[in-house]
């Protein structure tokens, strides 16, 4: 007569011993390396604690409408100035020239998120100015939210030169964010939301190329602009002004941060779990062969009973 299982249960085989006994000592060193290695193990194996991350952000970018421009004229150091600072243009005298500006932000996906700038410039000259270099500062308003709130005014610095006099400039690159620190995980970060140039000094020196970005560079948050493509067409006819055009786009951002608390164990506790499992599972199947073939001495007891239909 053929048999087949019709119902299975477990039978559970409890080990008892008293408390000053070798198979309580064993027992409590197996419960030790089985949840202390795998901490240790997790730990040595670097990054168990997480003390930076990252996510990304399109940036939040408006164009402040601040300009300084310097271009060099001749071999001798001659230049010619414009800005949006009536104290500097005042100081210029007969170097500044009053050019078209025309300026055009466009939200090409239509998210609410500005993504580029297209600035075109056609500064005045005489006709035995000839244009050698140019130095072009941009002023922009920037800002994040999906972590730590950041609100700060920064700078595209834009300079070319070339030995042959140009007629037209030509740039195209992208608004990058410069992390010295990473950002907090929450809360408000407006200490750079402050003009990087005091336009409302009389003063020559704050308006000194070299001082402004110096004084910018020394913070822990910039923006620069990258990648950036030039392109120098010769050949200005007399009378024509020198044409500057620059594409500046606002790209998706990697940002450096430092995790909370919870994040931080949260990952820590994946690591360490990854590596419990595996010393649970060995350490489990030494303790059921010592007891099991009583290589110490226990009181072993059986709970529940198998039956047969």
């Amino acid at each position: 007569m053929a048999f087949f299982e019709v119902y299975s249960h477990p039978l559970l085989v409890r080990y008892k011993t008293s408390i000053c006994s070798k198979a309580s000592l064993f027992a409590v060193i197996a419960l030790c390396l089985t949840y202390i290695p795998p901490l240790l193990v997790a730990y040595r194996s670097q990054g168990f604690w997480t003390k930076r991350s990252t996510y990304e952000e399109q940036p939040v970018v408006r164009f402040r409408y601040q300009t300084l421009l310097v271009a060099a004229t001749g071999t001798r150091g001659d230049s010619v100035a414009w800005s949006t600072f009536p104290h500097l243009n005042s100081m210029l005298g007969s170097s500044l020239r009053i050019p078209a500006v025309s300026v055009r932000e466009e939200d090409e996906n239509q998210d609410g998120k500005l993504d580029r700038l297209f600035f075109r410039l056609r500064l005045p000259l005489k006709p035995e100015e000839q244009v050698f270099s140019i130095q072009l500062l941009l002023g922009f308003s920037y800002k994040l939210f999906r972590m730590s709130t950041v609100v700060m005014q920064s700078l595209a610095f834009v300079q070319y030169s070339s030995a042959v006099p140009g007629a037209k400039l030509s740039i195209s690159g992208d608004l990058r964010l410069q992390q010295r620190t990473p950002l907090p995980h929450r809360g408000l970060s407006n200490v750079y939301n402050v003009s990087v140039v005091d336009g409302s000094s009389p003063f020559a020196d704050a308006y000194d190329l070299g001082s402004i970005i110096g004084r910018y560079q020394e913070r822990n948050l910039t923006t620069v602009l990258s990648c950036p493509m030039p392109v120098w067409t010769v050949g200005r006819a007399a009378g024509s002004p020198f044409e500057l055009d620059v594409e500046i786009r606002y790209p998706t951002e990697v940002i450096s941060y430092r995790p909370g608390f919870w994040e931080t164990v949260k990952l820590a506790w994946i690591q360490y779990v990854s590596v419990l499992l595996v010393f649970l599972w060995v350490f489990e199947r030494i303790q059921r062969f010592v007891f099991h073939n009583q290589i110490l001495n226990t009181v072993p007891t059986a709970v529940g009973k198998a039956h047969l239909s």
